[in-house]
């Protein structure tokens, strides 16, 4: 018997992020997943190594990839459509949750119970989901830049309400990745000054 889990997944370079704004570049699930995963990786060595935590960071990696591959059937709902209102925000997490039993039907049943986890995750700590979220509005706040930097006005009010976002998220993770790490991102190559220079 032939299982589709892994061909349905290599489809998230097709969902297209972002469909309501005109983007100088368009991004898939599947780059914004990587990205992702690497910020929320971040992110928990930062709460393991400067705020005393115990959380795996590889675990964080992973269910950051897996974070929106429901997608892949429920395409990429806009954020201001998604939590406009209650019923939409209830409607939208039954959709992904038949999503994701969809995407796990697919998979041998030796399987299903270690994807579920990933899929659907049930965490003892919560706060490792809250930095998978915050890793999440990271990697959006980095696309605002770059297409700010591009010159695409259309970004800077995203850009403000996920820095709200983050703020109200208290998150002292995410807030010295933003000191840190983020002013990198509005520098070019040369500026970033690495050593590839000839």
């Amino acid at each position: 018997m032939s299982y589709h889990f892994f061909a349905i997944m290599s489809r998230m370079k097709y969902i297209s992020r972002w469909s309501l704004m005109n983007n100088t570049r368009t991004e898939n699930i599947s780059e914004h997943s990587l990205t992702v995963a690497m910020l929320a990786h971040c992110l928990v060595v930062i709460h393991n190594k400067k705020f005393g935590g115990h959380l795996n960071p590889e675990h964080a990696a992973v269910l950051a990839l897996f974070h929106d591959c429901t997608e892949i059937i429920t395409g990429d709902l806009p954020t201001p459509v998604k939590y406009s209102s209650k019923t939409l925000r209830k409607a939208y997490k039954d959709i992904e949750y038949e999503a994701a039993d969809i995407l796990l039907s697919s998979l041998p049943d030796y399987m299903r119970e270690d994807y579920e986890k990933l899929l659907i995750p049930d965490e003892p700590d919560p706060y490792l989901l809250r930095l998978v979220k915050g890793a999440d509005r990271l990697s959006a706040l980095i696309k605002c830049l770059e297409e700010l930097q591009m010159g695409n006005k259309e970004f800077l009010k995203a850009k403000e309400e996920i820095l709200v976002s983050l703020q109200k998220a208290d998150l002292p993770e995410a807030d010295l990745f933003i000191r840190d790490f983020l002013p990198s991102f509005e520098l070019s190559l040369d500026e970033q000054n690495i050593g590839l220079q000839s």
